[in-house]
């Protein structure tokens, strides 16, 4: 299974969006995509977007200049599962509050998604809410490298 990180800078407001999202998570990743599928040169991928107002499907082009994919092991039912997943919830919107929850945390709003929290929560993960594409994109490499999660840490965080 993949998902992708977007690391480039959409032109206009988005982009400005990209920028501080970017900045506010330390991170170079402002937006994530699980990749279904490849279709001609293309990419079938799912995820929740403001700018598509919420939980869809989406082909795209994966350029290596704009996005980095992770890739990670798991079993045909899991992929399966997480698809069906993108489906069961297809149009239900965007969380911005979500987005501002860089700000103060309060936990999932029922029915709306940002991008990292709908892979998140189609991947299984328990309270899904609590990732930006920063950290999801660590948790998805240390489990695609296969090191511990509790070795990832810098040695002082880990004291």
């Amino acid at each position: 299974m993949k998902v992708a990180f977007y690391k480039g800078t959409r032109p206009g407001l988005s982009g400005i969006v990209n920028r501080l999202i970017r900045w506010w998570t330390n991170s170079p990743y402002s937006h994530c995509e699980l990749v279904v599928a490849p279709i001609d040169g293309t990419y079938l991928c799912a995820s929740s977007s403001f700018e598509d107002k919420g939980v869809r499907f989406v082909v795209t082009a994966l350029d290596p200049a704009r996005w980095d994919i992770v890739e990670f092991v798991t079993d045909t039912v899991s992929e399966k599962a997480a698809v069906e997943w993108f489906n069961d919830h297809l149009g239900e919107p965007y969380d911005l509050a979500a987005v501002l929850g860089f700000v103060w945390r309060r936990g999932h709003r029922a029915r709306h998604w940002d991008c990292s929290e709908s892979i998140g929560a189609a991947l299984g993960i328990p309270e899904s809410w609590r990732f930006d594409p920063a950290t999801l994109h660590a948790a998805l490499s240390a489990v695609a490298s296969d090191v511990p999660f509790e070795t990832t840490m810098p040695a002082a965080a880990a004291a």
